[in-house]
């Protein structure tokens, strides 16, 4: 029973289950084993006593992994977003520093003020991505602000945004249908950001197609790149927190985008897949119903 309590503890634990969660499942399971079995008219203690045996079994090795990943989690997070703080916040020192010089030279002061925005943009960035995977980790969903929108203008403004931090950077849009739907508009230009700046990132000067389709009552949004693929090993995680591979960019991100992105889709009744190869390049595809 050890190993299942161990695949028990990580399939929880990739589900964002709260430790009282996965309790609350083996209490459940052995109350209701026991009242099928005193239904039954069977007497056998024995029989019992070897349930009960393996259920704690099942459930100790299920709690010590749970613990063990958790540490290890904890631990990893604490790594990542310490190295991740520390170059804009000695950008910030540095411009600052050097605003204090009493000289006069307006252009060196802009570029200083302008480091120590972008910087304190990113830092902020950061704290938002950390209250969104607490709100996950939590076992609850994000929350959404759904109005009418049109995904057509949500595409274009996640273009403006990339091609105003890139602009040699080749971005496409297609669209086919009508993409107007009930949608948190500032959440899914949040996702396509995250997909179009990683594409950006690993596409080698590549062109990216990001394409919006209607299909019936469904939105189907795709984001497109060459470049080299994400390495089969890493391809499995890439939705996971702080999965630090081809697929999210280590200077930019704490390793939260693609998990914020899935736990985004995946509030509004999605659901977000890539494919990446050699030969086809990287298309990130999210399915979207276009109301409750």
């Amino acid at each position: 029973m050890e190993p299942a309590g161990t695949l028990h503890a990580d399939d929880r634990i990739r589900h964002g289950f709260p430790f009282r969660a996965v309790l609350a499942e083996f209490r459940a399971l052995r109350a209701t084993v026991l009242r099928l079995y005193e239904r039954s008219g069977a007497s056998d203690l024995a029989e019992v006593r070897r349930f009960n045996e393996a259920i704690d079994e099942a459930m100790t090795a299920s709690m010590d992994r749970f613990a063990m990943q958790t540490d290890l989690f904890r631990d990893q997070f604490i790594g990542v977003l310490s190295h991740d703080l520390r170059n804009p916040l000695g950008a910030v020192m540095l411009s600052a520093a050097l605003l204090a010089v009493p000289e006069d030279n307006p252009e060196r002061r802009g570029r200083a003020a302008t480091r120590i925005l972008n910087s304190a943009q990113r830092m902020d960035r950061m704290i938002a991505d950390l209250l969104d995977l607490t709100r996950t980790r939590l076992g609850g969903s994000l929350p959404l602000k759904r109005r009418l929108a049109n995904l057509q203008q949500v595409c274009e403004d996640a273009m403006l945004e990339i091609r105003a931090g890139h602009p040699d950077a080749l971005v496409q849009l297609h669209v086919r249908g009508d993409l107007r739907g009930e949608w948190d508009a500032d959440r899914l230009e949040q996702v396509l950001s995250n997909l179009l700046g990683n594409a950006v990132q690993h596409g080698n000067g590549t062109p990216i197609i990001l394409t919006g389709e209607q299909q019936d009552n469904l939105v189907t949004l795709t984001v497109h790149n060459g470049g080299p693929p994400i390495p089969p090993e890493v391809l499995p995680f890439v939705f996971e927190p702080l999965a630090r591979g081809r697929a999210e960019g280590e200077s930019h991100s704490i390793g939260l985008g693609l998990f914020i992105a899935r736990a985004i889709v995946s509030a509004h009744g999605g659901q977000i897949q890539v494919r990446s190869s050699t030969e086809t390049g990287t298309t990130f595809t999210i399915t979207l119903p276009k109301a409750e």
